[in-house]
């Protein structure tokens, strides 16, 4: 009889002590990601998924939410849209998830409509797509940043402000891929240079990772712009562009968006870099006096002693993980249930929120991005903030 009694006191330990591990298990606030680990988008994919995973990791060190604990769960997609999208419907069926991260603009546009009207699951993803950040249109998506159209805004701005020749508007030529990614910010990008006296004085047009720009810059050198901003690239044709530029003699001062503000591409550029501008949607991890990226050192200090850089791209993963954070504790303090509906109503409510001088002050107001940035220049190898936060909807 004794012998009974022993076993039936350790078989109910034992259903208590799972019991207490599903319960953990279930408690989780679970993010789910399709990233690109291989394929032609893993040079960016690697560090995107670190930086949302050690975001996370953060969070978590911190204690979560009121102690609730973050869950990352990922797939390796390859950069394949079916298999992303298979990837998304086979994790949401498993795993139950209020967040999940795309690995592309091509996956979240695929997603909208079943995530609007089925899935309600709230969005983040790689994209800077204008599209995606629509709120009217697509409420559980978000950008992590500015989109490019406002990336573009935030660069006109600063041009507008800054006009090589006093009491003169300031001339720009845009030049970019002919494809989505490249044509994505041009029809707001013409609205904005007009409404801010800024001149388009040229469209350029290269298919991606072009060989022969001579057209193109014959028709630079015709124009003769301050400025030039390319967009849709990450490394060709940008450098050949600037090198022929000077060789014809041109002032112009050449800009990106955010593919184009990497380290990577100071590198190709070498010297020709110094001068080299665009906007930034966070700082740099070389930007040691901003409170952030303090955290975000000693945070890979302390996991990662081998690492000595992170480039932008790891950047955005972080940043992504401090918004899915930020929505999950303000459900949280407002006493509501972590689900997609109630993340998905946070998103508007984000007001004034200050990152630590990773991102700015960051409000969604008018859309479901940040709608501010920080205009870089290239010095001796590192880009150096050229402006303070500039924000278009203030």
């Amino acid at each position: 009889m004794k012998s009974l009694r022993v076993t039936l006191g350790l078989l109910l330990t034992l259903c208590l002590v799972l019991g207490a591990g599903m319960a953990l298990a279930a408690d989780t606030i679970k993010i789910t990601a399709q990233q690109p680990l291989t394929g032609r988008f893993a040079f960016a994919g690697k560090h995107i998924h670190q930086g949302l995973a050690d975001s996370i990791a953060y969070a978590n060190e911190q204690g979560g939410v009121d102690g609730q604990k973050f869950e990352y769960i990922y797939e390796d997609t390859g950069y394949d849209l079916k298999r992303a999208v298979a990837s998304f419907k086979k994790m949401v069926a498993k795993y139950s998830p209020v967040m999940n991260y795309g690995e592309s603009t091509g996956e979240g546009k695929a997603l909208a409509p079943e995530i609007n009207s089925r899935y309600h699951l709230v969005y983040g993803s790689t994209s800077f797509s204008q599209e995606l950040a629509d709120r009217a249109k697509n409420p559980y998506f978000f950008v992590s940043g500015p989109t490019y159209a406002q990336q573009f805004g935030i660069l006109l701005k600063y041009i507008a402000a800054h006009p090589k020749t006093k009491g003169q508007a300031p001339t720009v030529a845009f030049f970019h891929s002919d494809t989505e990614f490249g044509r994505d910010p041009v029809p707001y990008a013409r609205e904005m240079a007009k409404k801010l006296g800024v001149k388009v004085v040229a469209e350029e047009v290269t298919a991606v990772g072009a060989v022969d720009i001579t057209s193109q810059l014959l028709d630079l050198k015709r124009h003769n712009p301050d400025y030039c901003i390319f967009q849709g690239y990450v490394v060709p044709p940008i450098p050949a562009v600037i090198r022929g530029a000077k060789d014809f003699g041109l002032k112009t001062t050449f800009m990106g968006t955010f593919w184009t503000m990497s380290k990577m591409l100071l590198d190709k550029l070498g010297a020709d870099g110094d001068g080299y501008m665009g906007v930034m949607p966070y700082a740099y991890w070389y930007h040691t006096d901003v409170p952030m990226i303090k955290i975000i050192q000693d945070f890979n200090k302390r996991h990662h002693p081998d690492v000595k850089y992170r480039p932008n791209s790891y950047m955005q993963g972080w940043f992504t993980g401090m918004v899915y954070v930020k929505l999950a504790k303000m459900c949280k303090a407002k006493g509501l249930p972590i689900t997609g509906p109630n993340l998905k109503n946070m998103i508007p409510q984000v007001k004034d929120w200050d990152t630590q001088g990773f991102a700015g002050i960051v409000s969604f107001k008018h859309s479901n991005a940040t709608a501010v940035g920080k205009v870089y220049i290239g010095k001796g190898g590192k880009f150096m903030p050229a402006s303070d936060w500039i924000y278009l909807d203030k």
